[in-house]
């Protein structure tokens, strides 16, 4: 029990600060119903567990075994995080039209597949915390706590995108578009900060 509550701290660590996950639920949780919201959430716990386990499991050990893999990631996460940073401030949010778009889940996978498995920080992150984790784990105790990292993420998204459902009555048209804009600055900041990580690793500056 213990080593279950051990990943599910963890898991709540990795998950509640806010990127590019959050930002995507917060955004989906503001713009879709209900009964599209919740799958939505699921298809990002899927993705956000299978990166867990493949951080857990050594992700890292095949980046550095290949460094030409680290720079594709790297380089194309970078775009991509500042594709859709981009997409998000020039966006002009409306609460009725939103309400009404038909997300197909094909592309909420995608787009949850994006910014997950395309966030090099993501990657890195959690290749160095869970990687540390599991070295102190007792032998036979893994499956324990990758049922608690696992929870934890189930809980957190589920808690984070009912809670913004919830208070998205309150929000007009106008908070949202500041909302959007404001997490698209960040995001496209974010995407930025990677960009010239990638630039230093391939030696350009």
């Amino acid at each position: 029990m213990n080593i279950y509550l051990q990943g599910l701290l963890l898991g709540i660590s990795y998950c509640a600060p806010i990127g590019m996950q959050n930002l995507f639920v917060i955004d989906t949780a503001l713009t879709q119903k209900r009964r599209r919201l919740y799958p939505i959430i699921f298809i990002v716990i899927f993705f956000d567990v299978t990166l867990g386990l493949a951080c857990f499991l050594g992700a890292g050990a095949l980046m550095e075994a290949l460094p030409w893999l680290q720079k594709i990631i790297l380089g194309i996460g970078s775009a991509l995080v500042i594709y859709i940073g981009i997409g998000l401030v020039r966006s002009k949010a409306s609460l009725e039209g939103g309400k009404d778009v038909n997300v197909s889940l094909w592309k909420a996978a995608a787009t949850a597949c994006v910014v997950t498995w395309f966030n090099p920080q993501a990657i890195i992150d959690g290749t160095m915390m869970l990687g540390a984790a599991r070295a102190t784990l007792p032998e036979g105790t893994d499956a324990f706590f990758i049922c608690g990292f696992a929870s934890a993420s189930v809980l957190w998204f589920n808690f984070l995108g009912t809670a913004v459902s919830l208070l998205g009555s309150k929000i007009n048209e106008k908070i949202l578009t500041i909302i959007n804009k404001v997490c698209g600055a960040f995001i496209i900041f974010y995407g930025c900060k990677l960009l010239y990580s990638f630039i230093k690793l391939m030696g350009w500056l």
